[in-house]
Protein backbone atom coordinates (compact mmCIF):
# COMPACT_ATOMS: atom_id res chain seq x y z
CA UNK A 1 0.00 0.00 0.00
CA UNK A 2 2.79 2.44 0.94
CA UNK A 3 4.80 1.49 -2.18
CA UNK A 4 1.77 2.18 -4.36
CA UNK A 5 1.24 5.63 -2.74
CA UNK A 6 4.92 6.53 -3.23
CA UNK A 7 4.71 5.34 -6.84
CA UNK A 8 1.69 7.60 -7.45
CA UNK A 9 3.47 10.56 -5.84
CA UNK A 10 6.58 10.05 -7.97
CA UNK A 11 4.42 9.76 -11.07
CA UNK A 12 2.61 12.99 -10.19
CA UNK A 13 5.87 14.84 -9.56
CA UNK A 14 7.32 13.55 -12.85
CA UNK A 15 4.20 14.66 -14.71
CA UNK A 16 4.45 18.15 -13.18
CA UNK A 17 8.10 18.47 -14.28
CA UNK A 18 7.24 17.34 -17.81
CA UNK A 19 4.33 19.78 -18.08
CA UNK A 20 6.44 22.67 -16.75
CA UNK A 21 9.17 21.99 -19.28
CA UNK A 22 6.55 22.06 -22.07
CA UNK A 23 4.94 25.31 -20.83
CA UNK A 24 8.13 27.34 -20.74
CA UNK A 25 9.94 27.08 -24.04
CA UNK A 26 13.08 28.84 -25.08
CA UNK A 27 12.50 32.26 -26.61
CA UNK A 28 13.26 32.40 -30.34
CA UNK A 29 14.51 35.63 -31.92
CA UNK A 30 12.95 37.28 -34.96
CA UNK A 31 16.20 36.72 -36.87
CA UNK A 32 16.01 33.00 -36.17
CA UNK A 33 12.33 32.82 -37.18
CA UNK A 34 12.87 34.76 -40.42
CA UNK A 35 16.09 32.94 -41.38
CA UNK A 36 14.63 29.50 -40.69
CA UNK A 37 10.96 30.17 -41.47
CA UNK A 38 10.48 26.83 -43.25
CA UNK A 39 11.78 24.92 -40.22
CA UNK A 40 9.45 26.70 -37.75
CA UNK A 41 6.37 26.87 -40.02
CA UNK A 42 3.30 25.53 -38.20
CA UNK A 43 5.24 24.90 -34.98
CA UNK A 44 4.70 26.27 -31.48
CA UNK A 45 7.18 29.03 -30.65
CA UNK A 46 7.88 31.48 -27.85
CA UNK A 47 8.73 35.02 -29.00
CA UNK A 48 9.52 38.02 -26.82
CA UNK A 49 9.82 41.74 -27.41
CA UNK A 50 8.39 45.22 -27.04
CA UNK A 51 4.89 46.09 -28.24
CA UNK A 52 5.22 48.85 -30.85
CA UNK A 53 2.61 50.85 -32.72
CA UNK A 54 -1.05 50.44 -31.89
CA UNK A 55 -3.09 47.44 -30.78
CA UNK A 56 -5.38 47.01 -33.82
CA UNK A 57 -8.61 45.30 -32.73
CA UNK A 58 -10.44 43.24 -35.37
CA UNK A 59 -13.68 41.78 -33.91
CA UNK A 60 -12.62 39.12 -31.37
CA UNK A 61 -8.91 39.34 -32.25
CA UNK A 62 -6.24 42.01 -32.51
CA UNK A 63 -2.97 42.63 -34.34
CA UNK A 64 0.00 43.50 -32.18
CA UNK A 65 3.47 44.23 -33.56
CA UNK A 66 6.25 42.93 -31.33
CA UNK A 67 9.84 44.11 -31.83
CA UNK A 68 12.70 42.13 -30.30
CA UNK A 69 15.43 44.65 -31.08
CA UNK A 70 16.15 43.42 -34.61
CA UNK A 71 12.83 42.92 -36.43
CA UNK A 72 9.13 43.21 -35.64
CA UNK A 73 6.68 40.35 -36.15
CA UNK A 74 2.91 40.69 -36.35
CA UNK A 75 1.03 38.70 -33.73
CA UNK A 76 -2.64 37.71 -34.18
CA UNK A 77 -3.97 37.55 -30.65
CA UNK A 78 -7.35 37.00 -28.98
CA UNK A 79 -8.72 40.41 -27.97
CA UNK A 80 -9.14 39.43 -24.31
CA UNK A 81 -5.37 38.79 -24.00
CA UNK A 82 -4.64 42.41 -25.00
CA UNK A 83 -6.31 43.91 -21.92
CA UNK A 84 -2.99 43.82 -20.03
CA UNK A 85 -1.17 45.84 -22.71
CA UNK A 86 -1.04 49.38 -21.35
CA UNK A 87 1.91 50.95 -23.20
CA UNK A 88 2.84 50.61 -26.85
CA UNK A 89 6.22 51.77 -28.07
CA UNK A 90 6.44 55.14 -29.78
CA UNK A 91 8.53 58.30 -29.61
CA UNK A 92 7.17 59.17 -26.16
CA UNK A 93 6.65 55.68 -24.69
CA UNK A 94 8.60 52.47 -24.12
CA UNK A 95 6.15 49.65 -24.86
CA UNK A 96 5.29 46.72 -22.61
CA UNK A 97 7.66 43.77 -22.96
CA UNK A 98 5.72 40.59 -23.77
CA UNK A 99 6.49 36.91 -24.04
CA UNK A 100 4.12 35.30 -26.52
CA UNK A 101 3.57 31.61 -27.09
CA UNK A 102 1.80 30.60 -30.27
CA UNK A 103 1.94 29.01 -33.69
CA UNK A 104 4.37 30.50 -36.23
CA UNK A 105 3.27 30.84 -39.88
CA UNK A 106 5.81 31.73 -42.55
CA UNK A 107 2.99 32.35 -45.05
CA UNK A 108 -0.35 32.54 -43.25
CA UNK A 109 -3.23 31.65 -45.57
CA UNK A 110 -5.72 33.33 -43.25
CA UNK A 111 -3.87 36.66 -43.45
CA UNK A 112 -2.92 36.99 -47.10
CA UNK A 113 0.35 35.07 -47.00
CA UNK A 114 2.03 37.24 -44.35
CA UNK A 115 4.55 35.94 -41.84
CA UNK A 116 2.90 35.99 -38.40
CA UNK A 117 2.38 34.28 -35.06
CA UNK A 118 -1.07 33.20 -33.87
CA UNK A 119 -0.82 33.73 -30.13
CA UNK A 120 -2.19 31.18 -27.70
CA UNK A 121 -0.75 32.71 -24.54
CA UNK A 122 0.77 35.95 -23.38
CA UNK A 123 2.88 36.95 -20.40
CA UNK A 124 3.88 40.52 -19.63
CA UNK A 125 7.60 40.42 -18.81
CA UNK A 126 7.80 44.11 -17.87
CA UNK A 127 5.59 47.16 -18.00
CA UNK A 128 6.21 50.04 -20.37
CA UNK A 129 6.65 53.64 -19.30
CA UNK A 130 6.64 57.24 -20.49
CA UNK A 131 9.99 58.37 -21.89
CA UNK A 132 11.06 61.70 -20.45
CA UNK A 133 12.76 64.04 -22.88
CA UNK A 134 15.88 65.85 -21.78
CA UNK A 135 17.06 69.03 -23.43
CA UNK A 136 20.59 68.96 -24.75
CA UNK A 137 21.98 72.34 -23.69
CA UNK A 138 25.14 71.88 -25.79
CA UNK A 139 22.99 71.77 -28.93
CA UNK A 140 21.08 74.87 -27.80
CA UNK A 141 24.39 76.74 -27.36
CA UNK A 142 25.52 75.75 -30.87
CA UNK A 143 22.18 76.88 -32.34
CA UNK A 144 22.45 80.25 -30.58
CA UNK A 145 26.02 80.71 -31.82
CA UNK A 146 25.00 79.88 -35.40
CA UNK A 147 22.08 82.30 -35.16
CA UNK A 148 24.52 84.98 -33.96
CA UNK A 149 26.86 84.32 -36.90
CA UNK A 150 23.90 84.41 -39.29
CA UNK A 151 22.74 87.74 -37.81
CA UNK A 152 26.24 89.23 -38.19
CA UNK A 153 26.48 88.05 -41.83
CA UNK A 154 23.03 89.49 -42.56
CA UNK A 155 23.89 92.86 -40.96
CA UNK A 156 27.19 93.02 -42.88
CA UNK A 157 25.41 92.26 -46.15
CA UNK A 158 22.93 95.09 -45.44
CA UNK A 159 25.78 97.54 -44.72
CA UNK A 160 27.69 96.52 -47.85
CA UNK A 161 24.72 97.14 -50.20
CA UNK A 162 23.08 100.47 -49.19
Amino acid sequence: MVKRAISYQLSAVSLIFILCSVCYGQVISSSELISNAKQYDGKAVVYAGEVIGEVMVRAEFAWVNVHDGKYAIGVWIPKDLTRDILFTGSYKFKGDELEISGIFHRSCQEHGGDLDIHAQGLRKASAGYRVSEKLNFDKIKVILMLLGVLAIVWILSLLKHP
